[in-house]
């Protein structure tokens, strides 16, 4: 794909991406596809699937008990918990705002270490990572956090997790809809990081869903149901149903101003491409 090569102008150190349509097939790569990206926030879309998984798997259930008094797995994956970003503080009730939280990631995992008996590493390694492949992505929870800064990657593992997404294998297809196309607690507002407060702020469980938002980090031809992620290290993945391509890139230059122009402009190229 032609359009992919936009990244080179990209003002990074690095950058890698790719194009995976709905089948799996990859559409395009650019870029170092095995070089080894710090996800930051991305990390979330793999520590949320683990976490269906472990619900599916029976180990606890969305709408068990966990973190602040009141709040449930399903609060922290959709970031209603009421936890601040960074902090283990509560700063409203329970399904009450949108709360962006670090905080309420780490809380989830260890929820699941704690309900499962197994590191939460390693539980995302076996439940996630093993069955599709994705032999070069760890998430490191021993000294970093599971929301962001124990992941990495690389473009041709988190390539197969887009394909699994389109066509879930691990998960019940209904479970991954019900996590990227229902908005968990429609109506509440809040600040989408890097772009200001939204009303709405659409969220799934653990996967942002783009609704109307605007300006975003995905294009303007993205449709409202597209959904994914990007992380503060200069990362993103989102998923297009309506164009049934999903696209990966990945740079090791931390999220700015660069990132806000040339984003957009990278997925409307594709998305005009791939028509």
């Amino acid at each position: 794909m032609q359009s992919l090569s936009m990244i080179e102008d990209w003002p990074v150190p690095n950058a890698a991406a790719a194009v995976v349509r709905a089948d799996g097939a990859v559409l395009g790569e650019h870029g170092p596809q095995q070089h080894l990206f710090p996800l930051a926030s991305v990390t979330k879309l793999l520590t949320a699937y683990a976490t269906l998984v472990a619900v599916e798997e029976g180990v606890f259930d969305l709408d068990d008990p966990a973190g602040p008094e009141g709040s449930t797995v399903r609060h922290l994956l959709a970031h209603t918990s009421g936890l601040a970003f960074d902090e283990h503080k509560v700063m409203a009730a329970p399904g009450n705002r949108r709360l962006y939280s670090n905080a309420g990631f780490d809380v989830l995992a260890a929820a699941l270490a704690e309900a499962s008996g197994i590191e939460f590493g390693r539980y995302a390694a076996e439940a996630v990572f093993e069955p599709l492949g994705m032999r070069s992505t760890l998430i490191n929870t021993a000294h970093r956090s599971p929301a962001g800064a124990g992941g990495l990657s690389t473009v041709a593992d988190l390539a197969l997790f887009a394909a699994e997404l389109q066509a879930p294998k691990l998960l019940d297809p209904s479970t991954v809809a019900a996590a990227t196309r229902e908005v968990a607690f429609p109506g509440t507002s809040g600040v989408l990081p890097g772009f200001g407060h939204r009303r709405p702020n659409d969220w799934g469980l653990g996967f942002e869903i783009r609704g109307e938002k605007a300006p975003h980090w995905t294009g303007t031809a993205n449709s409202p149901a597209t959904f994914g992620h990007f992380g503060q290290s200069g990362t993103f993945l989102w998923v297009d149903p309506v164009a049934g391509i999903a696209c990966i890139a990945l740079t090791d230059r931390d999220f700015g101003p660069w990132a806000a122009e040339v984003w957009p402009q990278l997925s409307d190229a594709i998305l005009s491409e791939t028509r």
